[in-house]
């Protein structure tokens, strides 16, 4: 397999997965701040004409692409990982409902202040509204390590990885005691100290 990720993005949730997953794979950077060419000379679009990252290329050639699919794929392919509960359970199920969450709620909230010409009203709205959805992750943190209780599963690795933008764009999580000290407990896993010292080509 092939995981195609911009360190740093959404895409090294997926990065996480794989190496908690224990899979070969090779692991091909790009850097999209200067460029969306692939080391082979192809652009990114040929094989994502979404134009982003994560794209998942199977041994067999088929492609993968959006973040939460691709964790999904790795979890159910590297079921003794136990990074997500078995199909048809409730519990499968509530990570379907932290993944949707995540994606919608979050990680699109943050996906704002990339935009250097967001208006400051606009700004204080987005803030406004990531501060009620960090008030409701930490309060279902509160007696839980992990988001689905004892497990760490892929919705962690996402969230995480999410979560680390905030410093880029001075959101201030201190409020939230549960996500700091989650927060602080998925940074000590060794996958995820990999990941974080991984850096983009260029």
């Amino acid at each position: 397999m092939k995981l195609y990720t911009s360190p740093g993005s959404c895409s090294s949730a997926s990065h996480i997965a794989l190496l908690e997953a224990g899979a070969d794979f090779e692991l091909v950077k790009l850097n999209l701040k200067t460029d969306r060419i692939l080391p082979d000379g192809r652009h990114l679009n040929d094989i994502n004409p979404k134009g982003y990252v994560p794209v998942l290329e199977l041994d067999d050639g088929e492609l993968l692409t959006e973040n939460v699919a691709i964790l999904q794929y790795i979890a159910d392919r590297y079921p003794d990982s136990e990074l997500a509960p078995p199909n048809g359970t409730i519990e499968r199920t509530r990570l379907h409902e932290w993944l949707g969450f995540i994606n919608s709620e979050i990680h699109k909230g943050f996906s704002n202040f990339f935009n250097p010409n967001l208006p400051e009203e606009m700004r204080r709205f987005v803030t406004q509204r990531l501060n009620g959805r960090f008030a409701y992750v930490d309060s279902q943190l509160k007696d839980r390590d992990y988001l689905l209780g004892d497990k760490f599963t892929v919705a962690d690795a996402y969230l995480f990885i999410v979560c680390s933008w905030s410093p880029m764009f001075d959101f201030d999580l201190s409020p939230y005691k549960n996500v700091i000290n989650w927060q602080s407990r998925i940074s000590e896993r060794d996958t995820v100290k990999e990941v974080k010292a991984t850096k983009p080509p260029g």
